[in-house]
């Protein structure tokens, strides 16, 4: 760790504040936080603890940054693993995405369950972390179709998809907009369906985290999970 000694010591006291955070986290729910119940646990009056921590909404800001920042070294570590095939990157980042959510359920719900009240990240630290999965996947997609291995589904057989009808002007517009931000020559319907994927990903995650399929609907959840993957999987013309 670099830095003075003075630097190092506030650092170690912090990510041990993200630490008790966390198991507060766990215990009380987001909107339950409390800096006071983190000092007393830290061992220091509250008072002491404001020094490093300005307020509950800055301890919220740290576990989101930390949250997303683990959830992306997974996915990064994960795509990594999956070598060279594209479809095999896909499921991967998929299977790390609902691991980690399956074994962090509260920070999984700090992240993509309901807003907590009064609470607004700050999109400058938040935006760079909190958009690392995402442009994970379109790394993927944009590389897969630059290499030949998507074929639009305009170009191609229309199969079970029926006709795909013209993109409605102002959501052409928006994916003009996000294409040129993202320096992407993938075309307009693979950025479509590459959206319809991330939220049908995190729609399937989300489900399973918070139960909401029911208690005992479906008894192999990672199988059904799996049939997911393969719909995506064609939905994005990676088959």
């Amino acid at each position: 760790m670099a830095g003075t000694p003075r630097e190092r010591a506030r650092e170690q006291t912090i990510t041990e504040i993200i630490r008790i955070g966390r198991e507060h986290l766990a215990v009380e729910g987001a909107a339950a936080l409390s800096l006071r119940a983190v000092a007393r646990d830290l061992g220091v009056v509250s008072s002491a603890v404001y020094r490093y921590v300005k307020s509950r909404d800055e301890l919220l800001t740290l576990l989101v940054v930390d949250a997303y920042s683990e959830l992306g070294d997974e996915v990064d570590k994960a795509v990594v693993s999956a070598g060279a095939d594209f479809i095999m990157q896909y499921k991967a980042l998929a299977r790390a995405v609902r691991g980690w959510g399956i074994r962090e359920p509260s920070r999984y719900a700090l992240l993509f369950g309901s807003p907590v009240p009064g609470y607004r990240a700050p999109a400058e630290r938040t935006t760079g972390p909190g958009t690392r999965v995402i442009r994970a996947l379109v790394d993927i997609l944009e590389t897969a179709y630059r290499t030949g291995k998507i074929v639009p589904r305009e170009q191609g057989e229309q199969g079970e998809q029926g006709e795909q009808g013209a993109l409605r002007p102002v959501l052409a517009d928006d994916l003009a907009k996000i294409r040129a931000e993202l320096d992407l020559s993938a075309p307009e319907r693979l950025v479509v369906h590459g959206v319809m994927v991330w939220s049908a990903l995190f729609g399937a995650v989300s489900f399973e985290v918070f139960g909401q399929y029911g208690e005992n609907t479906f008894t192999d959840s990672a199988g059904l999970f799996e049939q997911h993957l393969e719909v995506h999987v064609r939905l994005l013309g990676l088959e």
